[in-house]
């Protein structure tokens, strides 16, 4: 019975049941031209009503044989849709013969593409997990030096190994975010890593006295990993608390299919001519600052992975305001 399943033997059978329908149409026709002809005006109403009954069967049935075979064309472009927004991982269903070789190597394609991508990531944090542990000795030993006496070479020692920590957690990010950035069905609620954050970072400037605002709705969530959230969001809401003399907000709105972040602070802000340069990678605004310059090239580099985006703009309390626009969920 794959005969059933078969596209093209529903479009001849559409087509044949059309063309049976049109049949006493122009049967119909024929009668009316010949009865006009014999000075009757139409023929009798039995033969009408029996043909009329007929060809609306017919043509019903075409049509309805010509929708089921096209029917599984428009399922197949809402699954490949699922799969492109992350809402599906495989085109699931039965689809004509004519197509589902094409479905089935496109699942094993898919299949395939996630077996790279986890080996690749477990690569990565292998790597990184490799490299943690002796930064770790150097960070020992730098401060045997600094107890030691010999607190120059501790320092230098020590800001070449935070260096490192920092580009090890970059292409960590990277690399997940590139896993993962597709990945079906993976979403997170920006409150929870807002939330989770702030509380953090409460503590860590709590010297300073900064007051935290989350003003986030809980309907927002982004289509992404959490992991990923939390390293974008953190990294600007650190950078917001670093520079901000008594308050930072974070904020968030629905835009057009997109959720948009704002971190605003009270700070001294960024001249506008500096606000693309700081989104480089390596390059900060001032370079007192405590950091690698690595930052906010991590938040530019996770939301372009992700198909969002990162800008820096004026901020309402006075300082500077952080735009991170991502996919909602």
């Amino acid at each position: 019975m794959n005969w059933l399943r078969s596209f093209r033997w529903r479009i001849l059978s559409g087509a044949f049941f059309w063309t049976l329908g049109l049949i006493p149409v122009g049967y119909l026709v024929f009668l009316a031209v010949h009865y006009r002809n014999r000075g009757r005006i139409t023929p009798p109403s039995v033969a009408i009503e029996t043909a009329l009954v007929f060809a609306f069967f017919c043509l019903l049935a075409g049509i309805w044989q010509i929708r089921a075979g096209l029917a599984p064309f428009g399922r197949l472009r809402k699954q490949l849709s699922g799969v492109r927004d992350g809402s599906g991982r495989r085109i699931e269903g039965t689809y004509p013969i004519e197509v589902q070789p094409l479905v089935n190597d496109l699942n094993s394609l898919l299949e395939h593409r996630e077996q790279i991508v986890r080996r690749a990531l477990a690569k990565a944090g292998d790597l990184a997990h490799g490299l943690k542990t002796p930064l770790a000795v150097l960070a020992q030993e730098s401060d045997r030096l600094e107890a030691e006496g010999q607190p120059e070479v501790a320092a230098t020692i020590h800001h070449q190994i935070e260096r490192m920590r920092r580009q090890v957690d970059y292409h960590l990010a990277h690399a997940r975010a590139a896993g993962s950035g597709g990945t079906p069905g993976a979403h997170c609620m920006v409150l929870v890593s807002a939330e989770g954050l702030s509380r953090t970072l409460l503590r860590i400037y709590a010297a300073r006295g900064l007051d935290i605002e989350v003003d986030v709705s809980p309907e927002h969530s982004i289509r992404g990993q959490r992991e990923d959230m939390d390293e974008m969001l953190g990294n600007l809401l650190d950078n917001a608390c670093k520079w901000a003399r008594s308050a930072v907000r974070v904020q968030s709105l629905r835009e057009n299919g997109s959720i948009v972040i704002l971190v605003d602070d009270d700070g001294p802000g960024i001249v506008p001519e500096m606000r693309d340069v700081v989104l480089q990678r390596g390059v900060r605004a001032d370079e007192a600052a405590p950091g690698s310059g690595l930052g906010l090239s991590i938040v530019r580099d996770l939301a372009e992975v992700y198909g969002g985006t990162i800008s820096l703009e004026n901020s309402p309390m006075g300082g500077l305001r952080a735009r991170l626009q991502l996919p909602a969920s």
